[in-house]
């Protein structure tokens, strides 16, 4: 597995996102021990960025589900935890009723955090991102709190999510040179719309973390290579799935890119993973990138 930077980190190429194990268009749940063994199979195929939320869950009242899987399977793994990066997020509220909010407050964010971490069974979390923006609270007062959590020794490095470019630009200035680890925003042939955040990053040298890198659930990444032809016909060429072309393709957008496709089944991350070992053509790459109305 080919390794990109994220932060003070070193990490694969391709990362695992954990939210369909939780929760996803399908409402379709894996049992605990499927759930586990979908996250061994990425360790074992050399995945080493375990991205979560404190509120992928089934439910409202079981917030840090997600989290609490990635913790057993980390425990259970005969592998090198030591190399193993665990991203979180919080800023999203869930509560009875399944009510959604959001809550950038200090007060909030220090609560989720500590319980992140009981989740998650560590001392001090990995990557903390602030999941998406408390539209009530100023954008820089934000990351001053998650500036704060990592002043405490709760968290090493901070991320943010769902971010434009003027509130990276801001993360930059309240947290200094190289201080901004990561942007992680949706990004796929279905949704390119953050291709400018993307280049920000790569300019920057911020690792880009595409969320529903291959569409989202629900049959979105399943259909990638119906929907869009031209991956499936790069796809065919390799004989490889056209999933694997979207995220290679993905990878080579930017140095700093790092897809985090999610998965509920082993096969799926499998699959996924053997991306960083795909080459594309720059001429494949941009017909590829033309066909989703991007330069890159």
């Amino acid at each position: 597995m080919q390794q990109r930077t994220l932060g003070p980190f070193t990490v694969s190429a391709i990362g695992l996102g954990g939210m369909p194990m939780s929760m996803n268009n399908d409402k379709q749940i894996p049992e605990r021990a499927d759930a586990v063994a979908t996250v061994h199979a990425a360790l074992d195929a050399g995945v080493t960025l375990l991205d979560t939320a404190d509120i992928y869950a089934p439910s409202w009242d079981s917030m840090g589900h997600n989290e609490e899987i990635i913790a057993e399977a980390l425990a259970t793994w005969g592998g090198d935890r030591s190399q193993i990066v665990v991203a979180t997020k919080g800023g999203i509220t869930r509560s009875e009723g399944e009510k959604w909010g959001r809550d950038g407050s200090l007060d909030y964010l220090r609560r989720a955090v500590e319980a992140s971490l009981r989740a998650l069974r560590v001392d001090v979390i990995d990557l903390y991102q602030y999941h998406r923006p408390d539209r009530w609270l100023v954008y820089g007062d934000v990351i001053e709190s998650f500036k704060t959590l990592q002043d405490e020794g709760k968290v090493r490095a901070v991320g943010i999510s769902n971010a434009s470019v003027e509130e990276i630009e801001i993360a930059q200035q309240i947290l200094g040179d190289g201080g901004l680890a990561s942007v992680q925003n949706e990004f796929s042939p279905r949704h390119p719309g953050s291709y400018d955040e993307l280049r920000y990053c790569a300019d920057h040298g911020i690792a880009f973390l595409p969320w529903s890198p291959l569409g989202g659930t629900g049959g979105a990444a399943r259909a990638v290579g119906d929907r869009f032809a031209v991956f499936g016909e790069v796809a065919r060429a390799h004989d490889v799935s056209p999933q694997q072309v979207v995220l290679a393709w993905e990878l080579g957008l930017g140095d700093t890119v790092i897809p985090i496709p999610g998965a509920r089944r082993a096969e799926s991350i499998i699959d996924s993973a053997r991306a960083a070992d795909l080459e594309l053509s720059g001429d494949e790459r941009a017909r590829l990138s033309r066909s989703v109305g991007i330069d890159g």
